[in-house]
């Protein structure tokens, strides 16, 4: 007779492991507590609390106007649409007028700027799924190429590529450059091409197909519940845009599609981002078509607008960022600068749906999953 077999038992049936803060695939400082049984998660405790911005805070100590560019910091690859709600924000409060021409201007730079999110969100996210699309980057390196078009636009127009301070109270700071409407025509152009290659580039991968259909799926009654939005929201098939539903600036003149996706998965996601980019395309072009003449501003000069006075009250500025929902809630107490400033983070509503629906995938979906929620940090820890 052979030697008995012994099975060891070590006492426990599940694993805890740390995703980030450090993980590349986390998108800044996201850490994700899993719990797994093998490969399969069972659990997951996320933890945000890994930058601490405090801007909100912040903005009780500075004036109105100074708020601005400190602002732009938060959702840092979409810059301009911070700055958009808080000056919203401030002119309902203050009963502040923008003049038409600078409503057009602000449209236009926001909509250039939803495009070089989303591109910096499929470059990246064609990283996050490795082996797809020749490692990931073949994709990112053409992703990036489109989006320094863009930049090298922006620094045209105001000196500045990230963060160009372009919004201000009353309107916007800079009158167009020398023949900035043909520029703008031009980069249309190029991008109709260009964001059609990579379409047919990401969608004819057998890889990156697979590692998003029918993964990470919001179902329509948790996407509400939990309070989703943005492309997350509209990836399960709520077509819900604050441009349409709740328009603001001039988005009523312009014609456009809110894309919807079916099922709810990462591919959805990915495909009502495309889809919006060529939305943003129409946009540009019926607002460098129809750009109106007169004043870029009603604004009084920077050192009389530090020391104006908002009555007192309360206000909230709102906009579609390239991640959702991007609110500004201002209480004035009748100072120089706000009372208390609340800011409706969209990045932060989408992360919480993680919980609900990471358990029962794998452990390398998580990073096909959180990816395609596109979360920026500065707009989550503030």
């Amino acid at each position: 007779m052979g030697k008995e077999t012994k099975t060891i038992d070590f006492g426990f049936d599940e694993m805890k492991l740390n995703m980030g803060p450090q993980h590349p695939s986390t998108h800044g400082v996201l850490r994700l507590q899993l719990v797994l049984e093998g490969e399969e998660v069972i659990k997951v405790i996320p933890h945000i609390g890994y930058l601490h911005r405090g801007v909100e805070k912040l903005a009780e100590t500075l004036a109105y106007v100074q708020n601005i560019p400190i602002m732009s910091r938060n959702d840092y690859i979409a810059p301009i649409y911070n700055e958009f709600a808080i000056a919203i924000a401030i002119e309902r409060l203050g009963g502040i007028e923008v003049p038409k021409k600078a409503d057009y201007l602000r449209v236009l730079m926001g909509e250039l700027t939803r495009i070089s999110s989303h591109l910096v969100w499929i470059g990246t996210y064609g990283l996050d799924l490795g082996g797809a699309l020749g490692g990931g980057s073949t994709l990112f390196l053409y992703a990036f190429r489109e989006r320094e078009k863009i930049l090298d636009l922006f620094e045209e127009y105001t000196g500045a590529r990230f963060h160009p301070h372009f919004i201000q109270v009353g309107g916007v700071r800079y009158e167009p450059p020398p023949n900035f409407d043909n520029r703008v025509k031009d980069l249309v152009r190029d991008l109709w091409g260009t964001l059609k290659e990579l379409k047919e580039m990401v969608e004819g991968n057998k890889v990156f197909v697979e590692r998003t259909k029918g993964v990470g799926i919001i179902p329509k009654p948790l996407a509400k519940e939990v309070g989703v939005c943005g492309p997350v929201l509209r990836g399960s098939g709520i077509k819900y845009d604050v441009r349409k539903d709740k328009p603001y600036s001039v988005y009523p003149e312009f014609e456009f599609e809110v894309p919807i996706g079916q099922y709810g998965d990462a591919f959805d996601r990915y495909a009502v981002r495309m889809e919006e980019m060529f939305q943003s395309l129409k946009i540009i072009e019926q607002a460098i078509d129809g750009l109106p003449e007169g004043p870029i501003s009603s604004r009084m000069p920077v050192k009389v607008q530090a020391a104006v006075k908002l009555p007192k009250g309360e206000s909230y500025g709102f906009v579609e960022s390239p991640r959702g929902e991007l609110g500004y809630y201002i209480v004035s107490d009748g100072t120089q600068k706000p009372y208390r400033m609340k800011i409706r983070a969209p990045s932060f509503s989408n992360l919480s749906v993680l919980p609900h629906i990471l358990p029962g995938h794998k452990v390398a979906d998580v990073v096909a999953i959180l990816g395609s929620l596109d979360p920026v940090f500065g707009d989550v820890d503030r």
